[in-house]
């Protein structure tokens, strides 16, 4: 809630206070404690503080190897979320890498029009742009909007903004 309010320090504030008592009442490796790294992570991407988000997603993704399978969607999530950190900070080639961690996690444990899938050929679709490979952002921005059409509804947020994209680079080419 805070965090759509862009109260970053109010989020943050809560969200260490829920790790406290996570840590207190569950066991070093419980999956909701590599949630609440992740969602301080979040927090901390928001406020740019980029070195710190990237600190928490490697705690979640910690917790995450320990206590998941190789192929659970919530890595894809990890692994997307660190590639929108890398993207950022214009650091294109990791952030390339792990969004395809991701999509090949995707790929193995969603159905093929899951909407994570579309979230992540966007972001794959930016980089792309970022670094001037308009024809390559192209094709991946197609995909996202084709995946969003499919498994969103007309007016979700996501898909105005992978068909803005998409429309953004086909005037450009």
């Amino acid at each position: 809630m805070y965090i759509k309010m862009r109260d970053y320090s109010k989020a943050l504030e809560f969200h260490q206070k829920s790790l406290k008592i996570e840590q207190q009442s569950l066991p070093p490796h419980h999956p909701e404690l590599a949630t609440t790294y992740h969602n301080i992570a979040a927090v901390y991407e928001n406020m740019r503080q980029f070195l710190h988000a990237l600190e928490f997603h490697e705690k979640s993704l910690e917790i995450r190897q320990q206590c998941l399978p190789p192929n659970h969607p919530d890595f894809a999530a990890t692994f997307n979320s660190i590639g929108e950190v890398y993207a950022k900070m214009e650091e294109y080639v990791k952030a390339l890498e792990f969004y395809q961690m991701s999509l090949e996690i995707q790929q193995k444990s969603l159905p093929s029009n899951h909407p994570d899938f579309a979230a992540t050929y966007n972001n794959i679709g930016e980089v792309y742009y970022k670094i001037g490979q308009d024809a390559t952002a192209l094709t991946f921005y197609e995909r996202a909007v084709k995946i969003g059409q499919e498994a969103l509804p007309e007016n979700h947020p996501c898909l105005q903004i992978y068909r803005s994209h998409l429309a953004e680079m086909q005037k450009k080419i």
